[in-house]
Order: C-alpha cells, then sequence, then structure tokens
C-alpha cells in the first residue's frame, strides 16, 4: 500500500501514539481520572491537558488562548455561531464546507471569488457592516496559499474579525495573524476526535451548546487527556521538525512533477503549500482509475465530500466545467512518504491512466 492522501488525514506519529498511551488505562493504572475532577487522578489528567495546551499554543502567534474542540468542524462553527455581530460574513469561494455551509445556514453568506489559481484577493473588497471575514491558510483540495495578512487588515478596517482554518497549514507552515484559527490534530500526525480553536484574547464568543462549560466555559464535555496529549505531542514534533519536513515535501514534490508527464496542474505553482499536487487529464475516469489503481491511496477531491457524486466547488470556482473537475484526483504527501514510492506511485497511476 502506497499512501497519498495526506490532504485527507496523516498518518499517527509514534510519538503522539507513546504520549496517549498512559491516559488509555485500565482501573489498575493511574491514566484513567476525570480531568474536571478534584482528587489526585483529576488532577493529574489536568496537568496533562496542560501541558498539552501549551505545546499547541507554541505554534500559534503570541497573545491569545487555545480551546479544545472535537475536531476543526466543532472549532469552526463555534467560531461563526459564537461571533458577535449580526452583518455579512464573507467568505471565500473555495473554503471547507464547514465554513461555507455554515455561512449559508446562518443566511449571511457573502461569498468572495477566487481567481483561476484559486487565490482570493483582498482587492476585491467587503460588504457595508460585515461582521466575520473566513479565509483558509492553505486549501484542502488544491493546496493554494491565500494571502490571509491582507485579508485581516481588510477585515480590521471594517471592524470585523477575521477567522482562518488552519488545518492545512498547522505544523507545516507559521500560522497567520487572525482573531480566531481553527486546527486538527490529525492533519500533523496527531489523532483524530481532537482540535483546537485559537482565539485572540479580547475577543469574547458566545456558547454554541449548554453543559458544564469545561473549556473556558465556551464547550460543554469531558475532554480527553489521550487525545490532548496525542494532539499536544504531535504539535511539539512538527515544531521540531517544520524545516525538514518541508524539506523532504519539496524533493516530493519536485520529483513527482518530473514522473507525472501528461498532466495539468489545478491551482497555483508559487502560492502554493507543495504536499498537494492535484492534477486533470482531459477524458480521464477518475472512478475507474481509483479502481485501477488500489494498491495506491488517494482521492477525486475532498474526503469530507466523497460519496456525494458532485463536482468539486473548489475546482468550480476556479473555472473547470463538470468534465474538467470530474477527470482530476489529488495527491498528498509528506512526513512518512518515502521516494521509492511516490515513484513507484507515480508509475502506476501513469500505466492506468494510458489505457483508458
Amino acid at each position: 500500500m502506497i499512501y497519498l492522501d495526506y490532504q485527507a488525514t496523516t498518518p499517527l506519529a509514534p510519538e503522539a501514539r507513546d504520549a496517549m498511551l498512559p491516559w488509555l488505562g485500565g482501573p489498575e493504572s493511574a491514566g484513567f481520572g476525570n480531568p474536571h475532577s478534584p482528587h489526585k487522578l483529576g488532577r493529574q489528567a489536568a496537568a496533562a491537558i496542560g501541558l498539552a495546551r501549551d505545546q499547541i499554543a507554541a505554534l500559534f502567534p503570541p497573545g491569545g488562548r487555545v480551546i479544545f474542540t472535537s475536531g476543526a468542524t466543532e472549532a469552526l462553527n463555534l467560531a461563526i455561531r459564537g461571533a458577535p455581530g449580526t452583518g455579512p460574513i464573507a467568505v471565500s469561494a473555495i473554503e471547507h464546507a464547514a465554513v461555507l455551509d455554515t455561512a449559508k445556514a446562518l443566511r449571511r453568506a457573502h461569498v468572495l471569488e477566487v481567481d483561476s489559481e484559486g487565490i482570493c484577493a483582498a482587492e476585491q473588497g467587503l460588504p457595508q457592516g460585515t461582521a466575520l471575514v473566513a479565509v483558509m491558510q492553505v486549501n484542502n483540495e488544491i493546496g493554494t496559499i491565500q494571502p490571509t495578512r491582507d485579508w485581516h487588515e481588510a477585515a480590521r478596517a471594517q471592524g470585523a474579525l477575521f477567522l482562518c482554518d488552519a488545518v492545512q497549514a498547522f505544523g507545516k507552515l507559521p500560522i497567520t495573524a487572525a482573531d480566531m484559527i481553527a486546527v486538527s490534530a490529525h492533519k500533523l500526525h496527531g489523532p483524530k476526535g481532537i482540535g483546537a480553536l485559537w482565539l485572540r484574547d479580547g475577543i469574547a464568543l458566545v456558547p454554541t451548546q449548554t453543559g458544564g462549560g469545561q473549556e473556558a466555559e465556551l464547550r460543554s464535555g469531558t475532554l480527553s487527556p489521550a487525545l490532548c496529549a496525542g494532539f499536544g505531542a504531535a504539535a511539539s514534533l512538527a515544531a521540531e521538525r517544520m524545516q525538514a519536513d518541508a524539506d523532504h515535501v519539496e524533493a516530493l514534490w519536485h520529483r513527482a512533477r518530473e514522473v507525472l508527464t501528461g498532466w495539468d496542474l489545478n491551482g497555483s505553482v508559487q502560492a502554493r503549500w507543495h504536499g498537494n499536487l492535484n492534477l486533470r487529464r482531459e477524458g480521464l475516469d477518475v472512478a475507474r482509475l481509483i479502481s485501477d489503481c488500489r494498491e495506491v491511496m488517494f482521492s477525486a477531491g475532498s474526503a469530507c465530500a466523497s460519496g456525494s457524486g458532485r463536482p468539486s466547488h473548489v475546482l468550480q470556482a476556479i473555472g473547470l466545467d463538470d468534465a474538467g473537475a470530474k477527470s482530476s484526483i489529488r495527491l498528498g504527501f509528506g512526513r512518512y512518504t518515502q521516494l521509492s514510492h511516490l515513484e513507484d506511485a507515480a508509475k502506476i497511476l501513469m500505466n492506468a491512466a494510458s489505457q483508458q
């Protein structure tokens, strides 16, 4: 098996797994305590969560706090639904569904255009009275890096808050300045089922769920020390390895571009995270290609929208018609991808595509 779907999820780092194990114990261990209990076991679990919170916070800008959530979808919903104001919510046309669908559900969405490379330029301006601007740092389907600093400044000029989905950037690139930032552990070699919302100091949100208010009175529910510890260890490791990982990804990108010939690139070459390679080939039957290349794990787009049968809204936003969008594949690679495995996958893909 050759895994090339890093945008969907990443392999769990051994260091993250090891950090989780002490908090997955049975009745004979000391790692099963409720972190919100006042006794010794509870305090030990709370200390593990505190350490993880500090490890994750180290990857964010100074002057904010980390709120644990079940993942980025919950973090984005908390930020959008809990943000003050009733004005328009300006979102780029290629945002994740957790942003687009939430803004539309609130009947306040103002969609910002992107160009043919998938770049959402801040020069297009914002509608009067905008309350919130949401532009992701790195797109999950085509890897485009957005001018988020420009959008942060544009939002501030309007008196609006700026929310950044940094799921694909966290642990890989320096995180942008923002008022709120959503991230997910399993996209940087941490466990599934946990994410975080970073809030700049002074930002007050309205809770979107009721209960115990365990997380800064914004989110209710018992935190998992194991998931938090794994997230923290993954974040700490990402901080240590950021340059080495980036260098490895760059080498993989250049080799992939050399060996995958006859494909057109979707998105920008320069303003892009090079761990994402979204390609199209005229007349390609992607469903057949996936079936014919079962030993290579890749996707036709966002894993969150798989099975819908609809063309990618991201590829449509950059100007592709239905046929172009449906003849595109996404390859994602990173820390644990071996160059030889990438080359083997390219041969398999090229051979299968040539048979269509």
